[in-house]
């Protein structure tokens, strides 16, 4: 059907045309990602990998990065500086080209740079388009060059030129994020340090210092070099683990225009794949070509040693990708002139040719390192070995199950209250904290559609446990049984789950999400626990337990964390007030105006001490509730924490404690 009136009033002069870096501040999602915190962290990695591909040029040996008062940025590099002179077409200096245009830059043409990470060429321009304001100052060629920017709009159409003999050479550019386009200003300290320390181990003998001055008592300051670069990172991620040998393997293979390096470690009390991949610097978070030529060729050299060694006898028993990347860290990092990434948000490398490049190189190299390193193959053929053992007896064993319809009969956990709607998307479980609590939400649930899962107790530590003692834990077996025990089981087997694809081809993690969707009989799983200590003791237990055995359940958007209030404050002339926190609590006595002994508090010290009605209202209700969907935006910054806090090794835990015992707000003892 037409609109006949809309038609007629669409002319021509209704066509917008956004000029310059109007259509970066019109829509900002589409160069940065989101105008959230993760889009403001953005910025600086932007400005940062600006730096850093100096460094790849070999120019660049050391960048400064400051969050200063009032989260204004500042990075610094002694790299040979933006360039100054008259920019032929565009008749300005070169670093107003680079500052106030998109897709300009010295990295189109493979002149100024060979190798690169920001090749959409929009970096700097884009910083500068969402800044309140940005200042650069360029020193080269014995001059220094300056000029401010408001919005994008330079302060001056030609910046201002000194003299400066004998200064070193280098690019300072600072700014101040644009209130008016971001949700907040706060930039996250942990994740910026971790990223500068990434790339210190990415680019061996580069210094980059990192210092938070927003809090005056409280300043931080980093610094980072690794002279052992990707293998030093390597072994970074398996500290707090065993490792099966040492020193970690450490491959670098080059061919015409692709240099690629590998770091490949494995270790025996973990049983987690961790790769990390990188493509020019560039985290790829969803992988790509280069992690796939990867991992088939893992599996083929190892099993082409395996064989010609007679550690598998059996010819149609080769070891699968599944079981020799079980127990495996490894970082693959490969820089090439053009790569395509998806998007500007670079999460995935496309070039299809790297996929050979790398499988061919690592094929070479990881082939020579284990013939010339022959226990070190054996001890890798062993592992896959032991995996595949552990998984051909899951599968017996799940087999067995299903013959005994243990597990996939419709009976279910004696003390679940199911809902009645049979719709997984529409459908939520809540895994309660104790008996009484469990009691409680049954009754203030909505029956349709919410399901109650009460648990007794602390739930097994699984990051100290083998899997065949968590699978005979009560607990995580009931938790199984009724999430979905297909769904489970198969996480930790992703070659059972049909995605249609063979072994050769590449389970993305989109293949892998929709699996688990299909498997799962709710697709809302809530974590609901006291809000205290043991309370969130328990939630930590349970979320070891998700990430380590079903991670793809989080990814898949399905894990949550109810908010049960800790106080009922009464007295304040509304009524019963819920308060979430102390300061929240404070908040609410302080607005109300009213003498603070006329008001009473009322602590609750588990969820059972809440009637079901005070349940529904404050935790359960759709309409009122508040609650924390899990989500992984660093794996391999969780996995760190996951291993500290939660695995076997006493020492880190307790340097942790003793560094970060200063920040602790609240015990409850």
């Amino acid at each position: 059907m037409t609109n006949s009136k809309v038609t007629q009033d669409y002319k021509a002069d209704d066509i917008k045309v956004l000029e310059g870096l109007e259509a970066v501040r019109k829509r900002p999602g589409m160069y940065i990602g989101t105008t959230g915190v993760n889009g403001l962290n953005h910025l600086i990695f932007e400005v940062v990998d600006n730096s850093i591909d100096e460094a790849m040029a070999g120019y660049c040996t050391e960048i400064d990065v400051v969050i200063g008062e009032g989260n204004v940025i500042t990075v610094k590099d002694n790299g040979r500086g933006i360039p100054i002179g008259i920019h032929k077409e565009k008749k300005i200096p070169a670093v107003e080209v680079v500052m106030t245009t998109l897709h300009a830059g010295g990295k189109f043409e493979g002149k100024g740079y060979k190798v690169s990470g920001g090749l959409h060429g929009v970096g700097v321009s884009v910083v500068n388009a969402l800044a309140e304001w940005l200042k650069v100052e360029v020193y080269r060629e014995e001059k220094k060059y300056e000029n401010t920017y408001y919005r994008g709009d330079p302060k001056k159409l030609i910046g201002e030129t000194t003299d400066a003999p004998g200064h070193a050479t280098g690019t300072i550019i600072s700014f101040m994020p644009d209130h008016q386009i971001f949700d907040t200003l706060e930039f996250t300290s942990e994740v910026i340090d971790h990223r500068l320390k990434e790339l210190a181990f990415l680019n061996s003998g580069i210094l980059i210092r990192f210092k938070d001055e927003r809090d005056p008592a409280d300043i931080i300051e980093k610094e980072y070099k690794f002279d052992g670069g990707i293998k030093a990172y390597v072994e970074s991620l398996t500290e707090s683990k065993t490792p099966v040998f040492v020193p970690a393997i450490y491959l670098k293979k080059q061919r015409d225009d692709y240099e690629v390096e590998v770091g490949i470690q494995y270790v025996s009390d973990y049983f987690d794949e961790n790769i990390v991949s990188f493509a020019n610097n560039i985290r790829t978070r969803e992988g790509g070509t280069h992690l796939s030529g990867f991992r088939t060729a893992l599996t083929r050299v190892i099993n082409n040693f395996a064989r010609k060694y007679d550690h598998i006898k059996d010819k149609g028993n080769n070891l699968t990708g599944n079981d020799l990347r079980e127990g495996l860290t490894a970082v693959i990092s490969v820089k090439l002139r053009d790569p395509q990434f998806e998007g500007q948000t670079k999460t995935k490398l496309g070039n299809s040719e790297v996929k050979g490049i790398v499988d061919s190189l690592v094929d070479e190299g990881l082939t020579d390192f284990v013939e010339t390193n022959p226990k070190v193959g054996k001890l890798i053929v062993q592992q896959g070995l032991a995996a595949q053992r552990v998984r051909e007896a899951a599968r017996k064993a799940q087999d067995l199950a299903r013959r005994k319809s243990a597990l996939e009969s419709t009976t279910l956990p004696g003390k679940l209250a199911d809902c009645s709607e049979k719709d997984p998307a529409k459908s939520e479980i809540f895994l309660v904290e104790g008996d009484s609590a469990g009691g409680s939400a049954k009754q203030g649930r909505d029956r349709r559609n919410q399901a109650i899962l009460p648990l007794r107790g602390k739930v097994l530590n699984v990051e100290k446990a083998r899997i065949d003692k968590i699978l005979a834990n009560e607990e995580i077996r009931t938790i199984i049984t009724a999430i979905g025990p297909e769904a489970l089981a198969s996480l930790h087997m992703i070659e059972t789950i049909n995605t249609n694809k063979t072994e050769e081809a590449e389970v993305t993690e989109e293949d892998r999400i929709a699996a688990i969707l299909t498997k799962l009989r709710y697709h809302k799983i809530v974590i609901m626990t006291d809000a205290d200590v043991d309370g969130a003791h328990i939630r930590t237990l349970l979320l070891t337990f998700f990430f380590r055995h079903a991670r793809d359940l989080i990814l898949a958007g399905a894990l949550y964390i109810a908010q049960p209030p800790l106080y009922l404050v009464k007295g304040t002339g509304k009524g019963g007030v819920y308060a979430y926190n102390d300061e929240e609590m404070e908040k609410v006595i302080t607005e109300s105006g009213k003498d603070r002994s006329r008001i009473t508090i009322q602590r609750y010290k588990g969820l059972g001490e809440m009637n079901p009605d005070q349940l529904w209202d404050t935790t359960l209700n759709p309409e009122k509730r508040t609650m924390l969907q899990v989500t992984i935006n660093d794996a391999e910054q969780a996995d760190e924490i996951f291993t500290l806090l939660m695995g076997s090794k006493v020492e880190p835990r307790k340097e942790f404690i003793e560094k970060h015992a200063k920040n602790v707000r609240w015990i409850d003892v």
